[in-house]
């Protein structure tokens, strides 16, 4: 593949990618069930802790499946046609591009930690499930959805240094992401008014 194809082909996948995840699957599950709008209850954020808070396990569950996994094909595509890493990672973060910052939306999207982990399952696995396991260890001990999610983003880099160096840009382009998408909640635990989860179980990330 001449240089020019691959970058004709990373910016069609990556425009594939930008449509994937400007899918908010908390819009749809919401939708299903037949219950309200997420964004006009709660955190008002269309994500799956902020379903979570307002329709319980179930709704959030599904909303996690769906935004993990909504950007999975753009990236098998990404794979299969043998991209380098470098361009993988474009594709990548379309999707959390499309995610954050959805067209059809407003561009008023999520925080992309679902959409985030997703494609780092794909392209870092072992990443993913490291920092999986570091939030949900963060949460039960913080119960702060925004405290985990940050902290996990911040070591996100370390651990793709670790397990998976040639995708530290990648990983290193995608918690920066995620921490710019924080911003406001990063101001609401200044302030002592970030949402915490209950006693009674460990909450998902705020998406």
């Amino acid at each position: 593949m001449s240089s020019v194809e691959l970058l004709l082909v990373t910016l069609l996948l990556m425009a594939l990618a930008y449509a994937c995840g400007g899918w908010l699957g908390a819009l749809s599950v919401c939708r299903w069930a037949g219950v309200r709008d997420p964004r006009l209850a709660g955190s008002r954020n269309p994500g799956f802790s902020n379903v979570l808070r307002l329709y319980g396990s179930r709704l959030a569950l599904a909303t996690l499946l769906l935004d993990a996994a909504k950007g999975m094909p753009a990236l098998l595509l990404s794979k299969g046609v043998g991209l380098p890493a470098w361009a993988q990672g474009l594709v990548g973060l379309g999707v959390l591009l499309g995610h954050s910052y959805p067209l059809w939306h407003r561009f008023r999207g999520g925080k992309a930690v679902a959409s985030a982990f997703g494609v780092l399952l794909v392209l870092t696995p072992w990443v993913a499930l490291l920092c999986a396991l570091l939030w949900a260890l963060l949460a039960w001990r913080v119960r702060t959805a925004a405290v985990a999610s940050l902290a996990t983003a911040c070591l996100a880099p370390m651990a793709s240094w670790w397990l998976a160096p040639d995708f530290v840009w990648v990983v290193s382009a995608f918690a920066l992401l995620v921490v710019a998408r924080h911003v406001w909640s990063i101001r609401r635990l200044g302030g002592g008014g970030e949402l915490r989860f209950r006693r009674r179980g460990v909450r998902p990330p705020e998406e």
